[in-house]
């Protein structure tokens, strides 16, 4: 790697971080610590970084103490693991031979990436890393690194950090005006359709922003990382994937469904697609906590990550787009791994369970109509005969009351409502 190239990157980074207007983000990073960073593609991720340099800069923290690169630079193509330590060379003849923290982004990019992680690490360098990829938590990566890193989850935009970015008053005193919350829940209406794609937020074209993204990921973190050609079933297992976000489907049935538009796919290759989608955050599974094992694994709901990449696929699915964000949210606030689950039996499904807390959730546009509310009623009963169940929440589109039952209460909270409460 020519390190007169690489010195120009790390300039051009540099510029590029002072020139970013930041809207900061709530996470709590320490110090001492050393982060891996990591989510969906353009959720957030480099602007974590740029949010942790920008307050260094202001604390008198200059670039001789600081070295940022982003390896997806076009002109770092060629980098390979023998030129890792290039950059410590050409920071340290740029600066005097200065040790700086080190934050280098999507460097899942470069094949051996976490071997120069953990040296930093053990030679007490402090180092905040981003990637797109979820194997970089997986246990082959993380026994290399040794338990040196803290990991960090970056979703797109939660509800209130949406609010905050397109400057909405959503506290306890403006949701109580007619006037605050005809706005809170007008920016909800948005939310609910586009998603927090934060770059995506105030575009006029927001759409258009939205297919550039999911071909990015599906081409490229999917097809491409995973050495994936035919690419055409893919898309067609995204599409089905979308149309059943509210029910489980197994990889036999993508495979019948792929194989049938004339597209000759197996379960297995299904099964590789879907671990490379999961990788690239692109969906989320979500299993039946009341199937044996062969079938949790294998019959699934999969959430997708953003309910603005999941409503590409949907004509008018409110009730699709409100499970979608509900499962998000869940999945954000309890975490990926076996914390969030569905309840599925032959007398009513419960759309969510969360062991941690015994809390289970459905999700309905509306529970005015009685024998909705009836259905609903009776898959709490249902669950409740099986398994803890201390807190009922009905999660709808804009109801707000409280159904007394004769195993207790269900609180139903409009769903905008529920998100403010982070």
């Amino acid at each position: 790697m020519n390190l007169q190239t690489l010195k120009a990157v790390m300039l051009e980074n540099q510029r590029e971080v002072e020139r970013q207007t930041i809207i900061p983000r709530h996470f709590n990073l320490e110090d001492f610590g050393n982060y891996i960073i990591v989510g969906i593609r353009r959720a957030g991720k480099s602007f974590l970084m740029y949010q942790r340099m920008q307050q260094l800069l202001s604390q008198g923290i200059g670039w001789n103490r600081m070295l940022y690169i982003n390896f997806e630079d076009e002109r770092l193509q060629e980098f390979t693991t023998q030129d890792f330590n290039s950059i410590l060379e050409c920071h340290m003849e740029m600066y005097d031979g200065e040790r700086p923290m080190l934050f280098l982004d999507e460097i899942q990019i470069v094949e051996g990436w976490e071997k120069f992680a953990r040296r930093l690490a053990d030679q007490k360098y402090r180092v905040y890393i981003s990637g797109s990829n979820a194997k970089m938590l997986s246990s082959e990566f993380m026994t290399t690194l040794g338990g040196r890193y803290i990991p960090i989850y970056v979703y797109p935009y939660s509800f209130v950090e949406y609010l905050e970015a397109t400057e909405t008053p959503h506290d306890e005193t403006d949701r109580l005006t007619t006037a605050g919350r005809a706005a809170i829940k007008s920016r909800f209406a948005d939310y609910l359709s586009h998603g927090g794609f934060p770059e995506g937020i105030n575009l006029g074209t927001n759409r258009d922003y939205l297919t550039s993204v999911y071909q990015k990921i599906y081409l490229n973190d999917i097809a491409s990382r995973n050495n994936i050609s035919n690419t055409a079933s893919l898309n067609v297992m995204f599409k089905k994937l979308a149309e059943s976000v509210m029910q489980p489907i197994s990889f036999l049935r993508l495979a019948s469904v792929i194989t049938a538009t004339g597209r000759s796919v197996s379960a297995n290759s299904v099964a590789k697609y879907i671990d490379a989608a999961v990788d690239a955050w692109l969906i989320t599974p979500v299993s039946n906590i009341a199937a044996p094992l062969s079938q949790r694994e294998s019959s699934r709901k999969y959430y997708f990550t953003d309910n603005g990449l999941l409503n590409l696929f949907l004509i008018n699915q409110k009730s699709s787009l409100l499970e979608n964000l509900v499962a998000t949210t869940l999945l954000r606030r309890f975490g990926r791994e076996q914390s969030v689950y569905f309840n599925s039996r032959p007398t009513g499904e419960v759309d969510f369970y969360i062991p941690e807390n015994e809390t289970a959730y459905q999700v309905a546009y509306s529970v005015t109509d009685l024998s909705a509310r009836s259905r609903e009623i009776t898959a709490f009963r249902t669950l409740s005969a099986s398994l803890p169940c201390a807190h009922r929440v009905i999660l709808t589109y804009d109801d707000h009351t409280t159904i007394s039952t004769a195993t207790g209460s269900i609180e139903v909270l409009p769903l905008w409502l529920w998100l403010l409460t982070e």
